[in-house]
């Protein structure tokens, strides 16, 4: 990813071609990501009316762990491979990225959700797409701060690994290791709030499902945990290099 920079007129990136790929990456990306999600659900929905089960939980979150990693793959070269508004939020507070890239961002993000979320209703016959809920005994505020830890822990695991530039080698599997915290949240929120850490995912099958109850914690929690994840780990623990500052050569440099 670029250095870090405040970028809040940088009017070049609305018409860059870099710009529009990147878009367009995310757009591909996060439609790939959500069509395996949500349809992960609907097939478990379709095979048993039952999916509350420890079985059942254990699915899905393989299924979204598996289809996160490749979206990240896939899209990381492009656009730094984001798949989910929240990181994007995450790399715009830690300057990462300019704003109006962000906003490019987020419409290519929320159009990919809608349109796999219409791509399945189309070909599962109808089959409305389940929104995210919460369970009984949770309260809204219970809910955004699952939201907002799960979140946390998922920018925090992208920002160390794609991110870091002293990341190395470990850049190379960035996309499994967020895959897998995506994966290891689902199994640890899934039972209490459906655990989406992505505002895009919970965006597209509310939207076409039509169910909006509760959806706003679904914003607010993923906004505010990626938020401070970027933050404490760009300004607290990236160092800020110095033109005066002697870094000694790495083996192979010698």
């Amino acid at each position: 990813m670029p250095p870090r920079r405040f970028a809040f007129r940088r009017t070049e990136d609305a018409v860059h071609p870099d710009t529009m790929r990147a878009a367009l990456s995310e757009f591909i990306a996060t439609a790939i990501f959500v069509f395996a999600a949500e349809g992960s659900v609907l097939a478990l929905e379709k095979l048993y009316k039952d999916t509350s089960t420890a079985g059942g939980l254990v699915v899905v979150a393989l299924a979204h762990a598996l289809a996160f990693f490749v979206a990240v793959a896939i899209a990381i070269n492009i656009s730094g491979g984001h798949v989910n508004p929240a990181i994007t939020f995450g790399a715009l507070v830690g300057g990462r990225i300019s704003v109006i890239r962000a906003i490019y961002y987020w419409a290519a993000q929320l159009l990919g959700a809608i349109v796999a979320t219409l791509l399945l209703r189309l070909t599962t016959g109808g089959m409305r797409p389940p929104d995210f809920s919460l369970a009984s005994g949770i309260g809204e505020w219970h809910g955004v701060l699952l939201e907002l830890i799960m979140t946390f822990a998922l920018m925090y695991t992208f920002y160390a690994t794609a991110v870091d530039p002293k990341r190395g080698h470990m850049g190379t599997i960035a996309p499994l290791a967020v895959g897998f915290i995506v994966g290891a949240n689902i199994l640890a929120g899934g039972p209490f709030d459906g655990a989406a850490m992505n505002p895009a995912r919970a965006f597209g099958p509310a939207l076409v499902g039509w169910r909006w109850r509760h959806h706003w914690i679904y914003w607010v929690g993923p906004f505010v945990g990626a938020g401070l994840a970027g933050l404490i780990y760009e300004f607290l623990l990236i160092p800020v290099e110095t033109p005066m500052a002697h870094q000694p050569l790495a083996p192979e440099d010698y």
